[in-house]
């Protein structure tokens, strides 16, 4: 592999970490707003069940794949525009149209929808069905916003493959804009419903509305056009394009992950747990998702289309030596990145969250699910690498059949965990999954490919631990001492304790990392610099 090819993957994680990081700090802001506003009560787990119907009709539509199944498509096709565009025309055409109908139909018969997921289902639930939150009056409010967000999906279905032409290209920064524009959005949608008077869920649903079509639809379409896409008129319904897209995309369609269908089990199993479980769950996972979107996403974004480019070359050995590149790198970093949420988890929320409507009682249920899923964290970067690798070769059945096993797995594991540990028993059981499905893959890799480079990960997973084990402990030793009791330290005090843990945990694990000649620290500092 050239130093060179390195390099530009090298740079566009960079490019991409730091939109994410943009992102999710503005995601984490509006979480800081929702919190002040809604608090951890029923309004805001109406909010959160709300978005459970229509993310299941986008991952139902492989909206979450679209730029995965259309980049490879482009990269065979390479730098012809006006392939390119009739390329783009003939899949956006129908799918968008299917999408529109399916989001009309979805929107007419939401109650019933609404009444299968949380009413009919609520008696598969651990517990008595008389401990879930969302009461009859809950359920019309669940509707209303199920209906306001709905159409969202199909301007993200446009946007992902809008952003696959710029990913193709090579150009990562305007896509990665676009979840700061729909956080924003959200941002100002519940700004707007507190300053009118009308304070609860329906501002935020609004402005993720809003968001969705700015930042997904608007500033992709910019981004595409400027690099030269056109719409073209005429262009069949059948074209051959379209079947290959269909090839790749129905097995993701048909296969539903655990990656992706994590987050819903929290909104139907939580609600089985009482009035603010949902809230305290989402926050508690959404934090978490800050360091996955930084180190995770940030290395499957980046790393796939150089992934996709070097199977459509057939260059094999370069193909695996960069996947594996990517693996040391993301697992490293996710070690690290543990450790610090571990040793700041409780004071972190504190800091954040813990006013008005957001009591003592749900910092310590945040925090505790939020410690929970950052055991995950190392996992996820692993998943996005090993699946885009899969993608690359398009073989987008196996990760399917892996995802879909580890999901009807997971239902039991999340009724025993949940019965067993009640709250704790739900981030727990997300994390056994998605270790059983990133292990799973991880086999099916090296089974039927190689085993190349898995001597170097291993060495790597060794150093990121004995970095990791001791940074989190003397962060976790520091902010303990700080910040006790969790739920009567003042936000200053807090705030003080949440910044020495996080330099002190930061600090350990960078010497660590030195100590045991890390050359994954060393990579990280030497690609920071190239930017």
């Amino acid at each position: 592999m050239s130093r060179f090819r390195q390099s530009r993957m090298g740079v566009a994680a960079l490019v991409v970490s730091a939109g994410i990081l943009l992102s999710r700090l503005l995601g984490f802001a509006r979480d800081v707003v929702m919190t002040a506003l809604l608090g951890a009560t029923v309004d805001s787990d109406i909010y959160f069940a709300a978005f459970f119907i229509p993310d299941i009709l986008f991952y139902l539509m492989a909206g979450g794949y679209l730029s995965i199944t259309f980049i490879p498509i482009l990269t065979r096709i390479g730098d012809e525009p006006a392939e390119i565009n009739k390329a783009f025309t003939a899949v956006a055409k129908p799918i968008t149209s299917v999408m529109a109908a399916l989001t009309a139909a979805a929107m007419v018969w939401a109650d019933r929808l609404v009444d299968l997921v949380y009413v009919r289902f609520v008696d598969l639930l651990p517990g008595s069905p008389t401990a879930t939150a969302l009461g009859p009056a809950e359920l019309a409010q669940v509707t209303d916003l199920t209906r306001i967000v709905l159409p969202a999906q199909l301007f993200f279905m446009v946007g992902s493959l809008l952003m696959a032409v710029q990913y193709a290209q090579r150009h990562f920064l305007v896509p990665s804009l676009a979840p700061v524009v729909y956080n924003l959005g959200i941002i100002v949608g519940g700004a707007i419903g507190y300053w009118t008077g009308t304070p609860g869920p329906a501002g935020f649903a609004w402005g993720a509305l809003a968001g969705a079509v700015a930042g997904n639809f608007l500033l992709q379409a910019a981004g595409a056009r400027r690099l030269g896409l056109r719409w073209v008129s005429g262009t069949p319904w059948r074209t051959p394009v379209l079947s290959e897209y269909l090839l790749l995309a129905i097995p993701l369609m048909l296969g539903q992950s655990i990656a992706v269908l994590d987050e819903q089990f929290v909104r139907v199993f939580g609600q089985s747990l009482g009035e603010a479980a949902i809230s305290e769950l989402n926050y508690g996972r959404r934090l978490t998702m800050l360091p996955v979107g930084v180190i995770a996403q940030a290395a499957g974004v980046a790393a796939y289309p150089f992934l996709a480019e070097l199977a459509a070359n057939e260059r094999w050995t370069e193909l695996r030596a960069k996947l594996h590149e990517a693996l040391r790198y993301t697992v490293f970093a996710g070690l690290g990145a543990t450790a610090l949420v571990l040793a700041t988890s409780q004071v972190a929320v504190r800091v954040a969250f813990q006013r008005a409507n957001f009591d003592s009682a749900a910092t310590i249920g945040t925090a505790t699910a939020l410690a929970l899923f950052s055991l995950a964290i190392p996992l996820w970067g692993a998943h996005q690498i090993y699946a885009r690798g899969f993608y690359a070769l398009r073989r987008m059945w196996t990760p399917v059949i892996v995802g879909t096993v580890w999901t009807a797995l997971a239902i039991p594991l999340y009724v025993v965990l949940i019965d067993s540990f009640g709250q704790r028993g739900l981030p727990m059981a997300s994390v056994a999954a998605m270790a059983g499905y990133t292990l799973t893959l991880a086999a099916v890799w090296y089974r039927d490919l190689s085993t190349d480079g898995l001597a170097g990960l291993g060495s790597s997973l060794a150093r990121g631990l004995a970095a990791a084990a001791p940074a989190g402990a003397a962060g976790w030793w520091v902010a303990g001492n700080l910040a006790t009791p969790i739920g009567e330290v003042s936000l200053g005090r807090g705030a003080i304790a949440l910044l020495a843990a996080a330099v002190v945990t930061t600090a350990v694990f960078v010497i660590a990392a030195r100590l045991v000649r890390s050359p994954e620290l060393n990579g990280l500092l030497q690609r920071s610099g190239s930017l």
